[in-house]
């Protein structure tokens, strides 16, 4: 009798959560072996399980689900890492090819899609949305994003990253100096230095930018 596929699901939204588990656990070739809420708790039963499987959604409070990824991986060599989103951007797409995921697949794909892309990674493949593929180059080193598709968020800092964010969510610059414990005089700066850098020089356009790359989120 062939070995069930092992697969941890993490997601922060319980219906979704239970829905999936209920749909894989019909599959007579996957076992869900661990329901969790958070990338944190994803580490802590994947100590515990140590699945074939790891079907992560991105957008979830707590700490960063490729970090822990990375940790799961380290622990567990052989897991396949499918990511999950609601949202399409290539910062996402780029952190993910990073900690070499085996899969990434967009929310709005059938659930059937789904269970093709466990089955995919279980066996070595890879299984990416098609929406995904088109903006990805396969070749001797790898999956990275096609050159097209680089995210000019790399030319940025963390603090600048996060500027942009709160800039993205229409906050006042003085509202921005508060959150961050920095003078206005240096918001300001951050934000000369972030539309130079991204050759954007109108705030509606840079918080358009900041939208497509996930960074409008609270």
């Amino acid at each position: 009798m062939t070995k069930s596929i092992t697969v941890l699901l993490a997601d922060d939204h319980e219906l979704v959560r239970e829905m999936l588990a209920e749909r894989l656990g019909n599959e007579p070739d996957i076992e869900v072996v661990a329901s969790v809420a958070d990338a944190g708790e994803a580490l802590e039963a994947a100590r515990d399980c140590a699945p074939d499987v790891l079907v992560l959604d991105i957008d979830m409070p707590g700490r960063s689900v490729f970090e822990v990824a990375t940790e799961i991986r380290k622990l567990h060599p052989s897991a396949r890492v499918v990511f999950l989103s609601a949202h399409l951007t290539d910062q996402y797409i780029e952190q993910a090819l990073e900690v070499e995921a085996a899969g990434y697949l967009t929310k709005d794909e059938p659930t059937s899609r789904l269970i093709d892309a466990i089955r995919a990674v279980a066996r070595g493949a890879t299984h990416f949305s098609s929406s995904v593929s088109e903006r990805i180059v396969i070749d001797e080193h790898g999956a990275h994003l096609g050159r097209d598709h680089l995210t000019r968020l790399r030319l940025l800092t963390q603090r600048e990253v996060e500027v942009l964010g709160h800039l993205a969510q229409g906050l006042p610059k003085k509202s921005i100096a508060r959150l961050m414990n920095i003078s206005v005089k240096t918001v300001e700066k951050h934000c000369d230095h972030v539309m130079e850098k991204l050759d954007i020089h109108d705030r509606v356009q840079l918080a358009r930018f900041a939208i497509r790359e996930g960074l409008s989120q609270p």
